[in-house]
């Protein structure tokens, strides 16, 4: 691949910083766009600005221009909006982060393919994705704006846990207390690692036939969420006590886990990865979850300031396993 001059709003988090660090291995002139509070890798320049600030995005990148662009930090229409005009003539392609939970719930039919279509009455993180993509789309048909949509789902790397409740959660299956998982942990889930993410999201970088499209990069291993459970159980050592508790009670006693649980969670998704494994001919996501359960624990472990216990949220599951418990 070509040295290309690289733009990456946002770029130090769980997804883009794999896509950083495999950008710089390629050779690429990497520029990482954020408000200065993390760092950046060696070889990676610097541009200070806030995601959610126009102005500050025009000052930070003055008058360069670039081969890519991509935001992991858009979160709405309207940011959406200044980056079509801040962007448009200044960019071969720009590469919007949306998110796999847009796709319609309840769940029509599987797999779900990326022409499946876009709802989500219960989330409006989701509901903020597709207007934002509504408007990358109608922004491509009018003036040619060289967008492309990539959609994720669930990725995670060694300090995200994809259980609910994060390090609270293992610490009460370390601890041999029981743990609460939705529904009765029979559907079905995609889990996939940032690093597999990475190689597919750089793979599409000024690739022709991703412009105009939407894409979304996800493992082709699905698990249910008893079984994401067992294998950070057996990561810990110990086999998990699980209680099973229904989205909608759950989201009743821990109002901000409604939104993402019902929303998406709670919905049996397959995925049907052949439009990016043709746009990037090769690629397969290769990290299993048991392998990737046990980089989760063995960080966590690695470090006691990072096992922190939400109080708060902890008497919560004790409330749930104590009113649905058998």
């Amino acid at each position: 691949m070509a040295r290309m001059r690289i733009l990456l709003i946002g770029g130090t988090g769980n997804i883009s910083s794999y896509v950083t660090a495999l950008a710089v291995e390629g050779g690429h002139d990497v520029a990482v766009l954020n408000r200065g509070k993390s760092e950046v890798p060696d070889g990676v320049r610097s541009l200070i600005g806030d995601a959610g600030d126009a102005a500050s995005i025009e000052q930070a990148v003055g008058d360069e221009t670039f081969d890519v662009v991509a935001n992991f930090r858009s979160f709405s229409p309207r940011q959406v909006t200044d980056d079509i005009r801040i962007f448009s003539g200044r960019t071969a392609q720009y590469i919007y982060i949306s998110s796999a939970s847009a796709y319609q719930k309840p769940v029509a039919q599987v797999p779900i393919v990326e022409s499946t279509p876009l709802r989500n009455p219960f989330w409006e993180y989701s509901r903020k994705k597709i207007a934002s993509e509504d408007l990358l789309v109608a922004a491509y048909r009018e003036s040619g704006f060289p967008m492309t949509i990539v959609r994720p789902s669930h990725t995670y790397g060694s300090s995200l846990i994809p259980l609910e409740g994060g390090w609270t959660t293992l610490q009460r299956i370390k601890d041999g207390r029981p743990i609460v998982v939705h529904g009765d942990g029979t559907s079905w889930w995609t889990l996939t690692h940032s690093r597999d993410f990475a190689r597919a999201f750089v793979g599409l970088f000024g690739n022709p036939h991703a412009i105009g499209q939407a894409v979304h990069i996800t493992s082709d291993e699905s698990l249910t969420w008893d079984e994401i459970a067992r294998q950070l159980g057996r990561a810990l050592g110990r086999e998990p006590e699980i209680v099973h508790v229904t989205s909608e009670a759950i989201a009743r006693e821990i109002p901000s886990m409604g939104p993402g649980l019902v929303g998406d969670k709670a919905h049996s998704v397959l995925f049907d990865n052949t439009r990016v494994k043709r746009l990037v001919p090769g690629w397969v996501a290769t990290t299993p979850f048991s392998e990737g359960a046990r980089e989760i624990v063995e960080w966590y472990l690695a470090d006691e300031s990072r096992q922190v216990v939400d109080e708060e949220l902890d008497a919560a599951f004790d409330r749930l396993v104590e009113k649905y418990g058998a």
